[in-house]
């Protein structure tokens, strides 16, 4: 899995005719990927990425049915990625909400842990597609209730930890958003 944008060139096949012609299921995830990062789910289409990848457009059709399955593998590799990674960073062991913060704030400073680039990507997709909108408003309530659950059980109240989780869900979307680039 990339996680990070990288140059069309570096994601040629094999140099075998079979592979050559089709690639690989990840091969054009990653590819898609990256037309989604870089231009916006308007961009992501078979022959641009059929180009793009030296490929034949139908060998895409080796690994998807259609435009729609490639699209639900990359938003399956959002929701896994950014939302299971951080509601497992959320219930790691913490002995007080220090500990705890410090565990759910790798999310944001380990690209392996949170694609801040896919999950803006995925936010600007969901403006305009209304069933990615509630799967992304399922997304946002199961991280909010991860980062809420983890300061009562580190003893706040529920208002007290319902403010501090929606502070900390809303602060870094919209670092995110603004795409703030800070050092460690």
């Amino acid at each position: 899995m990339i996680d990070t944008p990288v140059k069309f060139s570096m994601l040629r096949p094999m140099n075998t005719s079979s592979t050559r012609q089709r690639g690989s299921k990840d091969l054009w995830l990653n590819a898609a990927y990256n037309l989604l990062i870089l231009e916006g789910i308007d961009a992501v289409k078979i022959m641009p990425l059929a180009k793009k990848l030296n490929l034949t457009r139908t060998g895409f059709y080796w690994f998807f049915d259609d435009i729609a399955e490639l699209h639900s593998a990359m938003i399956g590799r959002w929701e896994s990625k950014n939302t299971g990674h951080l509601v497992d960073r959320c219930n790691a062991q913490a002995s007080n909400i220090c500990e705890a913060l410090f565990n759910l704030m790798d999310c944001w400073l380990d690209q392996t842990l949170f694609d801040a680039p896919l999950d803006l990507a995925i936010r600007n997709w969901a403006r305009v597609d209304t069933a990615l909108g509630y799967r992304l408003n399922e997304a946002d309530n199961r991280r909010i209730d991860a980062v809420v659950g983890m300061f009562t059980r580190h003893g706040f109240s529920a208002e007290q930890a319902d403010v501090r989780g929606l502070t900390v869900i809303y602060t870094q979307i919209g670092y995110i958003s603004m795409d703030v680039k800070e050092t460690r």
